[in-house]
């Protein structure tokens, strides 16, 4: 009932009723995931300079469906996020407009469920700017992939310690290291993580939704 009022109350922010379809039924057993890079760790203040993803249909992750997208920021990056990210001033030279990245993104989503590791960030980044461009925060249902992880991970106690870094998931899973690390190329390990983490979760699990 709640869902129903919350996405009647959504739709009714839209400002073009072309999106309605991100309210649409799910299509069975087929997901989207994605990474976002960004010039920092603020959604209030920081801003999207790089978007991953790949379309994850049944237990196949397809590679002749991806998204790749650099993204023009207001300011110049700085030296510390270059540190970070490795996406230099020269790499943003052919970027898109936010508008056009992010219209390009929701078109290549549809109405799928959103995987990701610590997803909540990157879809706080993205409803910064789906908010501005068509009046709603991207309504999405999400998969968290540590929430998963953590699950398959023997307790000795409610209270023990789960390290949940990529990189330890990675180790962890035996998932193979691509070598850059990127936007697309984290959107693609995740999606291995989640495809190796469904096999090991319980057919009575939920997957953990943000």
């Amino acid at each position: 009932m709640f869902k129903q009022i919350w996405q009647k109350w959504q739709k009714s922010k839209l400002i073009d009723p072309k999106y309605l379809y991100l309210f649409d039924e799910e299509p069975k057993d087929e997901y989207v995931c994605l990474d976002c890079e960004t010039t920092g760790l603020n959604p209030k203040k920081d801003e999207i300079i790089s978007i991953g993803a790949v379309i994850i249909k049944e237990n196949k992750i397809l590679m002749s469906q991806t998204f790749n997208i650099f993204v023009k920021p207001s300011k110049k990056v700085t030296k510390e996020s270059i540190l970070i990210h490795q996406i230099r001033p020269v790499d943003l030279e052919n970027a898109v407009s936010p508008k056009k990245a992010i219209y390009e993104l929701l078109e290549f989503i549809g109405n799928r469920a959103i995987v990701g590791y610590y997803i909540k960030f990157d879809i706080a980044m993205i409803s910064k700017y789906t908010k501005k461009y068509i009046g709603i925060k991207l309504p999405n249902r999400n998969i968290e992939v540590s929430s998963m992880y953590y699950k398959t991970r023997p307790k000795n106690s409610e209270y023990q310690f789960i390290d949940l870094k990529f990189d330890t998931i990675m180790k962890e899973l035996a998932i193979p290291t691509l070598g850059k690390h990127d936007a697309l190329n984290d959107a693609i390990m995740t999606s291995m993580m989640f495809l190796k983490l469904r096999l090991m979760t319980p057919a009575h699990s939920t997957f953990y939704e943000g």
